[in-house]
């Protein structure tokens, strides 16, 4: 079985992830501060910039402040999300076709 395709917005991330270097917990901290990942160029410190903060930190800056605390209590990565999410849409899928088949059995309830 081959690689799954990432659905669009998870791919921006990724590829964030990997053009900034940033760990998973740094990147689910900019998801839930709700940051745009095609804008983290403009946030990330240049060399020729020496009052910005490195984008790693800046991200934590802004986490802590928002959150009160350090880090996500969990932390997971892009990857396990989409997998979660996919498990998570399947199994309601699954329980509105047993809900269905219920409903049309000849003994189930009007």
């Amino acid at each position: 079985m081959g690689k799954q395709k990432l659905p669009q917005n998870f791919q921006d991330w990724v590829e964030a992830r990997k053009r900034f270097r940033l760990s998973d917990a740094h990147v689910q901290m900019a998801r839930e501060l709700g940051m745009n990942p095609r804008k983290l160029g403009k946030l990330d410190n240049h060399d020729q910039e020496p009052w910005k903060a490195p984008l790693p930190e800046f991200i934590e800056h802004l986490y802590f402040k928002s959150f009160g605390r350090d880090r996500p209590e969990v932390v997971m990565s892009i990857e396990e999300r989409v997998r979660a999410r996919q498990a998570k849409k399947a199994a309601r899928k699954e329980a509105r076709r047993r809900a269905s088949e219920r409903d049309r059995s000849p003994g189930g309830e009007p």
